[in-house]
């Protein structure tokens, strides 16, 4: 008999484990998909109209002299001249910009903290091509003090990914940038799973050195086609089982757990791959199997396939200037962001979802910079781009990649309220960001004490935070 039709009595209580009998448990076996719930409460927050500002809204739209209103941890309005409502507070930004909190879908604050230790580093499983049942998050540590340091760069949401090293390393996780003694109190509410991928020179590097596979591309794709042949078998198996078909639950099996909710649409690839021919093929291969391929990470040929990547609805998380580090990573452009983000054109249905990414405890404290970068070269280059293009590289986009779309990246009604105050044009090198909310609440202030949170790891040395 199948090891999938085996009789596994596996539910997620002890109510059901105890319900077991017969061939057929009392109660169906399910998979708890959630098992380490967020406890993110927002901070408490006032009502707070932001006055007379440059507002980019991060969906393509800027207003010049324009008030920003949030109630109740929410947009409320954007627009000229809003009415203060009673009780409110009142910020003059006369002269400032104002954006939606900045997001990076490439980070590995917490998994690689600072200080950078050995013991400290819990981003890759590097025991197997793949290890999709390891989950970012647990190996995060609250107290890195990057957290701190990127929310005084505007981040207000980031994603937290394992390293490349394998083929499929596992699960990443999004957080709230706010100061938490845990990794669930940082947790974003009902933000989808990613799954971190790697293409190309890593995992053949790594693991080709151990005299195992891969050893080749060919070894990689083989790899992938493996493990997501094996993971449609599971599904099947538990599909047949909900629906009745069959007696006993599948075995379970973590890794295939997080492989099957990609294949249910219910977890987002994110995947390290550089050149064109290889992002390519991994739609191909996403196709092959029904999921979507999801986001390209660092994708340095990305601009080769713009048309393609537009086609199926690809983001690429792109950085301005890296290149040249390794051969995978040579044939590079500056133009790169400004071409994925013209997709087919300037019909906003064909338009591509170009992000800006750090992959880096640095660069994240200043990516309002890293974009700044592109829109320079790209004006220079005769792209028609201007500010409130280049905001949705690090909002609305990186938000679309990350499956929160409807709840942050833009300042529109209803949405979290999750904003940024700047002393000038954020794309500026002279820019700063002076205050930064966080579902309404004011978590970073650069002129108050008060609201620059230490680490707990910190507190006492000398240097403290600084």
């Amino acid at each position: 008999m199948p090891k999938y039709f085996r009789r596994a009595c596996l539910a997620v209580s002890i109510v059901s484990l105890m319900a077991c009998n017969g061939d057929r448990p009392s109660k169906a076996v399910s998979i708890n998909k959630n098992p380490f719930p967020s406890t993110y409460e927002a901070m408490p927050s006032s009502d707070v109209m932001i006055r007379n500002a440059t507002v980019l809204l991060g969906n393509g739209e800027k207003l010049e002299q324009a008030d920003v209103l949030m109630i109740g941890g929410k947009v409320d309005a954007v627009g000229k001249g809003l009415v203060l409502p009673a009780g409110a507070e009142e910020l003059d930004a006369s002269g400032k910009w104002v954006t939606p909190g900045i997001i990076d879908v490439h980070s590995h604050l917490g998994v690689y903290p600072s200080p950078s230790v050995e013991s400290h580093q819990d981003g890759n499983e590097v025991t197997s091509p793949v290890t999709a049942e390891v989950w970012a998050e647990h190996g995060v540590w609250p107290q890195d003090p990057g957290f701190n340091r990127a929310r005084a760069g505007g981040i207000t949401t980031l994603q937290l990914l394992p390293g490349s090293a394998n083929l499929i390393g596992g699960r990443g996780v999004t957080l709230r940038n706010v100061p938490a003694t845990t990794m669930q109190g940082m947790k974003f509410p009902d933000a989808p799973y990613g799954l971190k991928m790697a293409c190309g020179e890593n995992p053949k590097r790594v693991y080709g050195k151990k005299g195992v596979s891969p050893y080749t591309r060919m070894g990689n794709v083989a790899g992938y086609r493996a493990a997501w042949a094996s993971a449609w078998e599971y599904k099947l198996a538990w599909d047949d089982y909900n629906a009745g078909h069959i007696k006993n639950a599948p075995e379970r099996d973590l890794q295939k757990d997080t492989l099957m909710g990609v294949l249910n649409g219910e977890i987002l690839i994110h995947n390290h791959c550089y050149k064109a021919e290889e992002m390519a093929m991994m739609i191909d291969v996403a196709k092959e199997f029904n999921y979507h391929a999801g986001t390209f990470h660092h994708a340095v040929e990305a601009y080769k396939i713009a048309d393609l990547l537009a086609e199926n609805q690809n983001c690429a998380a792109m950085w301005p200037d890296w290149w040249g580090f390794k051969m995978e990573a040579f044939d590079m452009v500056q133009e790169n962001v400004a071409m994925v983000d013209a997709g087919k054109g300037k019909d906003a249905s064909k338009l591509g979802c170009a992000i800006v990414h750090s992959d880096s405890a640095s660069t994240i404290q200043r990516l309002n910079q890293e974009a700044g970068k592109i829109l320079y070269r790209s004006q220079e280059a005769g792209y028609d781009l201007d500010e409130a293009d280049a905001i949705r590289w690090i909002t609305l986009n990186a938000a679309r990649s990350l499956g929160i779309a409807d709840k942050t990246g833009s300042l529109e009604i209803g949405k979290n309220g999750d904003v940024v105050i700047w002393n000038q044009n954020p794309f500026s090198v002279y820019a700063k960001a002076e205050q930064v909310f966080i579902d309404g609440a004011k978590v970073y202030d650069r002129e108050d004490p008060a609201f620059q949170a230490q680490s707990d790891f910190l507190l006492g040395q000398p240097a403290g935070d600084k």
